[in-house]
């Protein structure tokens, strides 16, 4: 295994390999060096015959607050990105959608809470549980517009993407698979064992059927738009973005957005 700072990589069982966010102290806050590392392990297992599904999941009380604010996100980012739009929204969504390109399924397996970037993070893996007490949020639709990862009516439903939009609405583990955002909600003592089960069952299929079978419900997903979706968010944030830039509200917008995002005040 590579000696990874921000993650951690292990074997969950035959087939099936952990990644895991490394960060507890910081609530698994994202910055581009655990970006980098995240999609590195993730290409890696790609190309690895021993890997067939990866479990992405957080160290510590959480999934992930979302992306790290604290850490200079225009700096060091971990590939190239053409500057359009809105230059992160559209460099952090490449990121997450060269997920949906790799040929194994990535599972995002989520405790405590997922906010915001972290909530990001979920949607662009392939498949997604949670506990049933857990919390889904995305506060910063409050606060700065569009998410970064505009995923939302994307994947669920537009009444239940509106919801989330437009009426900031928190959803518990349980809620969010009832809405699509997530597939199914476990107990918190059965969550790892039976998203670990779920992953088996993954590995017994030939690695070829399930890329066939993931590249098509993707071939789906964008016939339907799903990727114009996600780089037109990006394009509308551009505006409102650079107003406050403009009209010097830069700094109590950052604020704003920080404090929504720390759930422990």
């Amino acid at each position: 295994m590579t000696d990874y700072q921000r993650i951690e990589v292990s074997e969950a069982a035959p087939g099936v390999r952990f990644v895991t966010l490394n960060r507890p102290e910081k609530r698994n806050a994202i910055d581009n060096a655990m970006r980098g590392e995240l999609l590195d392990a993730l290409q890696r297992a790609d190309g690895d015959d021993t890997v067939r599904v990866s479990i992405l999941r957080g160290a510590g009380k959480c999934f992930s607050s979302g992306y790290d604010l604290k850490s200079n996100l225009g700096e060091d980012q971990p590939y190239f990105t053409s500057q359009v739009g809105m230059p992160w929204a559209r460099h952090v969504s490449e990121g997450w959608m060269s997920i949906w390109d790799l040929a194994k399924p990535v599972i995002a397996m989520i405790h405590g809470y997922a906010m915001a970037g972290g909530l990001e993070l979920a949607g662009a893996c392939d498949l997604a549980y949670a506990e049933d007490t857990a919390k889904l949020s995305h506060p910063v639709l409050r606060f700065a517009g569009l998410p970064d990862f505009a995923w939302f009516p994307a994947l669920m439903s537009p009444r239940h993407a509106m919801e989330l939009h437009v009426g900031g609405r928190e959803y518990t583990g349980t809620e969010a698979a009832g809405v699509g955002m997530i597939n199914q909600a476990f107990p918190a003592d059965e969550l790892e064992a039976r998203v670990v089960a779920i992953a088996r069952r993954i590995a017994e299929v030939p690695p070829a059927v399930v890329t066939v079978n993931k590249r098509f419900v993707y071939t789906a997903l964008e016939a339907r738009g799903g990727r114009a979706i996600v780089r037109t968010g990006g394009d509308l944030q551009a505006g409102p973005h650079l107003q406050a830039l403009m009209g010097g509200d830069a700094a109590g917008l950052l604020q704003k957005v920080k404090g929504s995002r720390d759930p422990e005040g």
